[in-house]
């Protein structure tokens, strides 16, 4: 694993509550994320699988590991960025979300690519 690979992929998130999809009386809080992840190595990158801890309100952890994103690995060119959306569902109107996705570089070395932390609230829920 070579820490200078990981350097040259960059994530973004941005989040969103669900109103729709949603039943506070029913402790289900959903939520959408979507993520952009952009290259700015000077070669391509697969990503390969995913791996998430998904943090509810109740310090209830959550671990999903699969393969690709919404059923796809993408190859992402230098310059590039490849944006997806996908959801999670809380028992709480507050949680988070990190992790890290698989890669490999179009020459066979393999890297972990870190997903920093990121909020996941409900309208209102932090004052």
């Amino acid at each position: 694993m070579t820490d200078t690979l990981a350097d040259t992929i960059r994530i973004s998130v941005e989040t969103r509550y669900l109103t729709e999809q949603s039943d506070p009386r029913a402790r289900r809080y959903a939520f959408a994320y979507t993520i952009s992840i952009q290259n700015t190595g000077t070669q391509a990158a697969q990503l390969l699988d995913r791996h998430w801890l998904i943090t509810d309100g109740n310090a209830k952890v959550q671990e999903v590991r699969g393969e690709g994103v919404i059923g796809e690995q993408p190859v992402i060119l230098p310059g590039a960025t490849h944006t997806y959306t996908s959801g999670c569902l809380l028992e709480t109107p507050v949680g988070s979300m990190r992790g890290s996705y698989g890669m490999i570089t179009e020459d066979g070395v393999s890297f972990q690519a870190p997903i920093a932390i990121f909020r996941l609230a409900s309208p209102n829920a932090l004052n």
